[in-house]
């Protein structure tokens, strides 16, 4: 097990955040939850061309034959600056259950199409799903596939949709191309503005088969179940930028003649939050190093709430500017709110955790 941060980790990290300093500024990204745009295809095509959406995908597919630690380091960086881009969904979600697919034809159409940009993919399930409790939502007969599933993540700018269905014989993976009559993406009222979910439908829709019974489940739960642990970097980066822009803020706010963050009150707070964010930082590299499901559920049970405590006390801790919609305060509390019931609760991976160790439920 490594924790550290490599030479290589550290490039990727400088090269992904001077894009994110470019194109994802506060004010912008605010700005852009207020258009019926909210995704930036643009920022996204930059990263495509970094080569950051297919770094875990083996050469011989076409990727960059990195790992999810090289992934993991991107995830944070998205989540210090909130950028509205369907990384979780396209490169990590819908690569990840191509990866668990036989090296088809299709699949590594899929992959590479993914990986230039060309199209973005998602997931068809929703995002609140933990690993473990696949239930698929459409069902494949003679006439195509038909279902709806809710809620989910970065269906909107999707260009193919990775669909778990019931099968006759079990659960199938299918292909299934937006633009078609049998298919519609409904936006819903979404929480996190930066990363919104939909509402999928299928109504008799045609599709391609990538995975049968017997690889299908395995792909999908795998994806899940990594997803679940690179969600952990994400929250790692959110907690990360509302600790260091809060600790900024209080020792440039005066009251009384004296800088707000002299105040022993606060210090305790604050101290207490960098002690938590140690821990985080430490599950959150461990599930990126060594991918599985227990893994991933400590980094989760840990970092979720830990994200979600960092972005309370962000914003209380600025006092009324904190509140104000042009402080970015708010995109952090609403991904790291969203973030705590994606993939599974905290407590729900607790519970996962119940077998492995005397540990309450």
């Amino acid at each position: 097990m490594n924790l550290l941060y490599t030479d290589i980790e550290d490039d990727l990290r400088a090269s992904v955040k001077d894009l994110l300093t470019d194109r994802a500024k506060a004010a912008d990204v605010i700005a852009r939850t207020e258009t019926t745009e909210p995704y930036d295809l643009d920022l996204w095509r930059r990263l495509t061309e970094l080569g950051a959406v297919s770094l875990h995908v083996p050469e011989e597919l076409g990727g960059q034959g990195a790992s999810t630690r090289e992934v993991a380091v991107v995830m944070e960086e998205l989540g210090r600056s909130v950028a509205p881009v369907p990384f979780l969904g396209s490169a990590v979600l819908a690569t990840t259950a191509l990866l668990g697919c036989k090296p088809s034809d299709e699949v590594r159409s899929l992959l590479d199409a993914i990986g230039s940009g060309e199209q973005i993919a998602t997931l068809a399930i929703s995002l609140a799903t933990a690993p473990g409790s696949t239930v698929p939502d459409a069902i494949r007969s003679d006439s195509g596939l038909s279902g709806r599933v809710r809620s989910v993540a970065d269906a909107l700018p999707a260009d193919v949709l990775l669909v778990p269905a019931q099968g006759g014989s079990g659960l199938e993976l299918y292909a299934v191309p937006v633009a078609q009559p049998g298919v519609e993406v409904t936006p819903v009222t979404s929480l996190d503005l930066t990363r919104p979910v939909a509402d999928v439908t299928l109504d008799r829709a045609t599709g391609t088969l990538l995975a049968g019974p017997e690889a299908a489940e395995p792909a999908v739960d795998g994806a899940l179940w990594t997803a679940a642990g690179l969600l952990a970097s994400e929250q790692l980066g959110i907690a990360e930028w509302c600790l260091a822009t809060t600790v900024a803020y209080l020792k440039d706010r005066h009251q009384f003649g004296r800088p707000v963050g002299s105040f022993q009150a606060l210090k305790h707070r604050l101290a207490d939050l960098w002690g938590d964010l140690v821990l985080a930082r430490a599950a959150a590299r461990n599930a990126a190093d060594e991918p599985g499901q227990l893994s991933a559920s400590v980094a989760q049970a840990l970092c979720s709430t830990v994200a979600l405590h960092a972005a309370e006390e962000c914003v209380q801790l600025h006092g009324g500017i904190g509140m104000t919609w042009e402080h970015p305060a708010h995109l952090y509390l609403k991904r790291a709110k969203a973030d705590s019931i994606a993939l599974g609760t905290a407590g729900r991976h607790r519970q996962l955790l119940a077998p492995h160790a005397n540990i309450p439920a």
